[in-house]
C-alpha cells in the first residue's frame, strides 16, 4: 500500500497535524489499533434508523412533483423542527426537459454558531417508480435518527444535516445532483465546515463500503479519518481499504464549492449490481447492519470532536 503524508487543521489548538493516506488499493489495515475512548459517545440504533427507512418507503416513490415527495417532505422537515436548533428550507425550481417542478432542501443546524462544525448529507428523493429503500432512504434514514441523538445529547461541534433533493431525477446528469448544487451555489456566507460526509446507497444486507474514486483525489485525510474510526469501532469489515470506482454524486458539487466531502456507497447492491434502479430496491432487501455501522462511525466522530 502506499502511503502520502496530507496535512489537515487539527481541531483542538489549531496545530497542523499529519495522517497517513492510503492511495492505492490495499488489504485490511494492519497493525495494533490505538484504543478509543467511547465514554461520551451515545448510542446509535440500527433498528431504529432501519424504521425510518420503512417509513420512507410507505410513502411510495418520491418523485418530485408527486403526491409522495411532497408528504415527505413535510413529514422529514416537522421531524427536523422537533430536534435540531435551526431548520432552512430551500426551495428551487428546476426545469427537467417537460415541466418546471419544485425541489427543496432541508438544511438541520446543531450548534449553529459553533466554528467547527461537521456536514452530513443525504438525498432523500427517488427515481419513478421505484420504491428507494436503498437508494434515497438509506441515508437519510441515517441522518433522521442522528437528530434525535443530536438533539438529546448536545455535541461538542456544531454538526449540520442536509437533505437534497433531485440527485435521481435523471436520466441524464443535466437533472441530477440538483440539491447538492443549488446549496453549492446558496451556502450560508463564510459556511466552512472541516469536512463532509455523503451517505447513499449504505442499507445493502451485505454491505461493503470501498474507497470512492473521487472521494480520494478530492479528500483523502476525510477518507483516512473515516476509515480508521471505522476500524477502531470493529467495522473493518464493512469499511474496506480498496479503491472502489469513482461515483459522479453530490459530494462533486460540494467539492467543487469548497467542502471537502466524501461518498460512503456501497458500489454493489445485490448479485451483479441488478437491484439498483429497480423494483427490486424494497425493504425486504435493506438491512439494519450498514446503517449501523455507518452511524456508529459518524456518532463517534461528532462526539470525538470532528
Amino acid at each position: 500500500m502506499t502511503r502520502n503524508a496530507v496535512w489537515i487543521r487539527d481541531r483542538v489548538g489549531a496545530v497542523l497535524v499529519p495522517l497517513a493516506v492510503a492511495c492505492t488499493d490495499a488489504g485490511q489495515a494492519g497493525g495494533v489499533q490505538e484504543p478509543v475512548d467511547l465514554s461520551n459517545v451515545p448510542a446509535f440504533s440500527a433498528d431504529s434508523a432501519h424504521a425510518f427507512l420503512r417509513m420512507q418507503v410507505e410513502f411510495g416513490p418520491r418523485v418530485p412533483g408527486t403526491d409522495a415527495h411532497r408528504a415527505q417532505l413535510e413529514w422529514m422537515q416537522e421531524h427536523l423542527r422537533q430536534h435540531a436548533d435551526t431548520v432552512i428550507r430551500q426551495d428551487f425550481r428546476h426545469d427537467v426537459g417537460q415541466a418546471t417542478l419544485d425541489f427543496a432542501n432541508l438544511f438541520a443546524r446543531f450548534r449553529p454558531n459553533a466554528a467547527e462544525r461537521v456536514l452530513l448529507v443525504a438525498h432523500w428523493d427517488t427515481r419513478q417508480p421505484i420504491p428507494g429503500a436503498n437508494d434515497g432512504a438509506s441515508g437519510t434514514a441515517v441522518l433522521l435518527h442522528l437528530a434525535e441523538i443530536l438533539s438529546r445529547e448536545p455535541p461538542p461541534i456544531g454538526v449540520d444535516l442536509l437533505l437534497v433533493d433531485g440527485e435521481d431525477y435523471g436520466p441524464y446528469e443535466s437533472n441530477m445532483y440538483l440539491g447538492a448544487k443549488h446549496f453549492a451555489a446558496n451556502m450560508p456566507a463564510g459556511y466552512a465546515p472541516l469536512y463532509g460526509i455523503l451517505l447513499d446507497m449504505i442499507g445493502d444486507q451485505d454491505p461493503q463500503f470501498t474507497i470512492e474514486g473521487y472521494s480520494r483525489s478530492y479528500a483523502p485525510e476525510v477518507v483516512e479519518r473515516v476509515w480508521r474510526m471505522a476500524e477502531q469501532l470493529g467495522h473493518g469489515g464493512v469499511f474496506v481499504r480498496r479503491s472502489g470506482i469513482s461515483i459522479s454524486d453530490d459530494h462533486v458539487p460540494l467539492n467543487k464549492a469548497g467542502i471537502r466531502t466524501i461518498d460512503v456507497i456501497d458500489f454493489d447492491y445485490g448479485p451483479g449490481n441488478r437491484y439498483w434502479h429497480t423494483l427490486d430496491d424494497d425493504v425486504e432487501r435493506t438491512s439494519p447492519r450498514g446503517l449501523g455501522a455507518v452511524g456508529e462511525v459518524v456518532t463517534a466522530l461528532i462526539y470525538r470532536g470532528g
